[in-house]
């Protein structure tokens, strides 16, 4: 789908280093949890990172 901006890499990465166990494979999941979790303005900025988390777990569980 394209390149994923830095600042996406750098949101998703922190918070996977820090609340791993919160998030899941499910990308709704995930961006219920950016709602309660993080303080993320833009609605697109929420559902990017979520779907960076979402893949970064998937490619990790699958590796």
């Amino acid at each position: 789908m394209g390149i994923k901006p830095s600042y996406i890499k750098t949101i998703g990465t922190t918070l996977l280093a820090k609340q791993r166990e919160n998030f899941s494979n499910s990308f709704d999941a995930n961006k219920q949890q950016l709602g309660s979790s993080a303080s993320i303005q833009s609605k697109r900025v929420r559902n990017r990172v979520a779907g960076y988390i979402t893949r970064k777990i998937n490619t990790k569980r699958h590796a």
